[in-house]
């Protein structure tokens, strides 16, 4: 028996199969693979919600 898997995001690849080299599919969170929400500032590359949690070990303050 066969179990087929959907991808979570299948057309974030060209039809020939090549990955994407610019736009949202090209890049994804180092730390959970999220593409949506990368913050690409300091060369991160982490989502959002992984920049909260790991803000203070990277270094980053929270200003009032």
């Amino acid at each position: 028996m066969v179990i087929k898997i959907k991808q979570r995001h299948p057309t974030w690849r060209h039809s020939d199969g090549s990955f994407r080299k610019f736009g949202k599919g090209a890049r994804s969170c180092v730390r959970c693979g999220r593409y949506s929400g990368i913050i690409q500032k300091y060369d991160l590359n982490l989502c959002r919600q992984c920049f909260r949690e790991q803000a203070v070990k990277i270094g980053f303050r929270k200003y009032d």
